[in-house]
């Protein structure tokens, strides 16, 4: 287990496979590339609201052809909508909920809230690891941890697992949304509820007034089902879900047996959660990943 403590005084104490579409890849390089490309285009978009696609072909100095590649795996994901020689940003809450969206943000905080709920595995354990990024980014850590059985519902994370030795994989079928590269609904919420795991690993879109919630109920259902059939649940929330709102409630953080958070959370809130039941650990970030 980790030797991390508990903490209990705040005074004191675009990822590659997300992004990828659906062309010929001949090169890590070019692929890359595209990668960045996409999401920044995604950003520009979003910055302005809505732009006339051939301004983006000037701006990012690519052809008509490609632009459109990139603009229809976007607006195939949930970011942007096309519509005669127009892109323009979907909605906010389908944007904020999109796995482009979410992979591009906090990137050094899931890093080290990921490496420290890790620790929390013990090989040989079963567990659920749901959509989120901030789960993912727990990926290259498990190989320290194995043998040990992952459960996902996470097209990405199955992709990114399946050749992992003494990692015995877990497909949760369903239907596959394209926002979210992930499966749901029914059959996925039944395939959940008839298994029994250690840990269930996941994350939130935002937390207010100690409950954690969701854009979508559809993924709020899922990640309720996963904590229903785990011994133990771990959430892990970087600290701007707490400036967040969403919609749909997921669940109370006391409903969890541990609250992995960023230690740039605010010390007045982590005493107030730590005072209201919260059994909270905070991951520092590595030195790499502090900007002076």
């Amino acid at each position: 287990m980790s030797e991390n403590k508990y903490w209990s005084d705040p005074l004191q104490d675009l990822r590659p496979d997300r992004l990828g579409g659906g062309d010929a890849i001949p090169s890590d390089s070019r692929h890359a590339r595209q990668i960045a490309r996409r999401q920044l285009i995604a950003e520009t978009v979003i910055a302005e609201g809505s732009m006339r696609i051939e301004d983006l072909t000037s701006r990012f100095g690519i052809s008509l052809m490609t632009a459109h590649r990139d603009l229809d795996d976007l607006a195939g994901r949930g970011l942007l909508r096309k519509m005669r020689g127009v892109v323009s940003a979907a909605p906010t809450s389908l944007i904020e909920a999109s796995d482009v969206w979410r992979t591009a943000r906090q990137g050094a905080e899931k890093r080290a809230i990921a490496a420290m709920a890790a620790a929390e595995l013990e090989p040989g354990q079963a567990s659920f690891f749901d959509d989120s990024t901030t789960v993912f980014e727990m990926v290259p850590h498990l190989t320290t941890r194995v043998p040990l059985t992952a459960i996902t519902n996470s097209l990405t994370l199955m992709n990114a697992l399946r050749a992992t030795p003494d990692v015995t994989l877990l497909g949760l079928g369903g239907q596959l949304h394209n926002w979210c590269n992930a499966f749901l609904g029914p059959v996925t919420t039944t395939s959940i509820r008839d298994l029994r795991v250690d840990l269930a690993f996941m994350s939130t879109a935002a937390i207010t007034d100690g409950q954690a919630f969701h854009q979508s109920p559809e993924m709020a259902e899922i990640k309720r089902a996963m904590l229903d059939c785990a011994d133990r649940r771990i959430l892990l929330a970087d600290n701007s879900k707490f400036t967040r709102r969403a919609l749909h409630a997921m669940a109370s953080l006391r409903d969890f047996d541990l609250v992995i958070v960023d230690d740039g959370l605010d010390p007045g809130l982590a005493s107030q959660l730590l005072r209201e039941g919260v059994r909270l650990k905070l991951a520092p970030l590595s030195a790499e990943d502090v900007v002076t």
